[in-house]
């Protein structure tokens, strides 16, 4: 080895040391910082938030989340969507702004499929916000008057409605956003790994306090109300993703012997009859998986398959009843993070 040779490692060496340290010190302080686990309710559910970081932001976490409620939730009578409703004067807020404006871009991407002037229906088949009888055939045509993305714009800070009777509804699609809104939070704090559970929507990132990837199961599809056995039908590796699943197997009536099941088609204005039990999406923003995994409950599989044509960043899995018998379909991007 020729001396410039020599004096250029001597003078790297330190430098290789210091990184070396540096690396060491990174990743024992890594495991060292404890995962805080907040809990709580919102919306109507439940929440569970895991993060590792060396403070409790429980405070700061419930206040994100109360400030989704106070735009979005119907069962807040002072809330930015309830005032809307009634058709109160009211100034729109960045987050209400922000989820209108993707939900009537997804309502366009869905032809219609996912709307949050459904709510009118929902409610008509006994499942909504308001409990009613089952409609005849004359009240769901009078209905479907007010259900439409279409009939309602947005102008400035004001909602604009072709008819003042049309509501909203950001049910489908709230969930997804709070824990969108909770992510943010712990990113600005620069949190590597940490996992945001509202209702049944996730986002994760990074890896968790058993320093493996997050997993999620799927839960298999049963009718019996009272059997909670959590018996999964699949468990995902969603680490770095979003994911939302929305499933007709639970909220459902019979009346005589045809089943009514909670997601109504907003074009027809009755309960969906296909033959998917569940819609699992993953994609980047949980918002996005929310809204798009009702509207394939809606469409039916073949419908779902063109929109996600259309859509690369969203990967689903459906179960749904093949001649009696549970079967699933896949996005072929999905097949790596499938565990079992």
């Amino acid at each position: 080895m020729d001396e410039s040779r020599k004096k250029k490692l001597i003078w790297q060496l330190p430098f290789l040391t210091l990184l070396i340290v540096g690396t060491i010190l990174i990743i024992r302080q890594q495991q060292s910082t404890p995962y805080q686990k907040d809990s709580g309710t919102i919306f109507g559910t439940t929440y569970h938030i895991t993060y590792q970081y060396d403070e409790d932001l429980q405070e700061e976490i419930v206040n994100k989340l109360q400030e989704v409620d106070d735009a979005l939730s119907m069962f807040n009578k002072e809330s930015i969507i309830s005032k809307v409703n009634n058709n109160q004067p009211v100034v729109l807020n960045d987050m209400f702004v922000e989820v209108f404006q993707l939900a009537k871009e997804i309502s366009k991407d869905t032809d219609g499929a996912f709307d949050i002037t459904v709510a009118p229906l929902v409610n008509a088949w006994g499942f909504g916000f308001k409990n009613e009888q089952m409609p005849d055939k004359h009240a769901v045509d009078s209905l479907r008057a007010l259900v439409g993305h279409q009939k309602v714009s947005h102008d400035g800070k004001k909602i604009v409605k072709k008819d003042p009777r049309i509501t909203l509804d950001c049910s489908a699609i709230a969930k997804g956003y709070g824990v969108d809104v909770v992510a943010r939070l712990l990113d600005k704090k620069d949190i590597k790994n940490y996992l945001v559970e509202i209702g049944g929507e996730v986002v994760t990132k990074g890896i968790s306090e058993k320093r493996l990837p997050w997993k999620i199961g799927v839960t298999k599809p049963s009718e019996d109300a009272l059997t909670e056995s959590g018996e999964l039908q699949t468990i995902l590796n969603v680490t770095d993703k979003a994911m939302a699943t929305s499933g007709n197997y639970r909220n459902f009536y019979y009346k005589g012997k045809r089943k009514y099941a909670h997601t109504i088609d907003p074009k027809t204005g009755y309960p969906v009859q296909h033959s998917i039990l569940s819609a699992t999406v993953l994609t980047d923003r949980c918002v996005r998986a929310d809204a798009y995994a009702t509207a394939f409950m809606v469409m039916g599989m073949e419908k779902a398959k063109k929109v996600l044509e259309k859509n690369p960043d969203l990967m689903v899995y459906f179960i749904y009843d093949k001649n009696g018998q549970l079967d699933v379909w896949y996005s072929p991007s999905l097949k790596d993070k499938i565990q079992q």
